[in-house]
């Protein structure tokens, strides 16, 4: 990942029992729904759409994978730092 993506990305890893099931993937789709501009979910080869719970899901996260998230606007950080947040806590599992 170049320096300049790197300003707009945060890495991250699943640290509830569940992963990333159908509860957390709407809780990251309503906060992405609020961007400016796309939110993207990246894990290994894999880049999904932030904003679709079907999106979310096919990735098939499980405790203990890394992801990396990223927007593309700098106007969007705060959203950035919201699904940040929203991981470390494990969801509130």
């Amino acid at each position: 990942m170049n320096d300049l993506k790197k300003q707009f990305a945060k890495e991250t890893t699943i640290t509830n029992e569940l992963g990333l099931h159908a509860r957390p993937a709407a809780m990251i789709a309503e906060i992405a729904n609020r961007a400016t501009s796309n939110v993207w979910l990246i894990k290994n080869d894999q880049c999904v759409d932030a904003s679709s719970i079907i999106d979310i899901l096919s990735l098939a996260c499980l405790q203990g994978s890394n992801i990396t998230l990223q927007i593309e606007d700098p106007a969007d950080a705060e959203i950035l730092n919201q699904l940040h947040e929203l991981f470390e806590s494990g969801f509130g599992e």
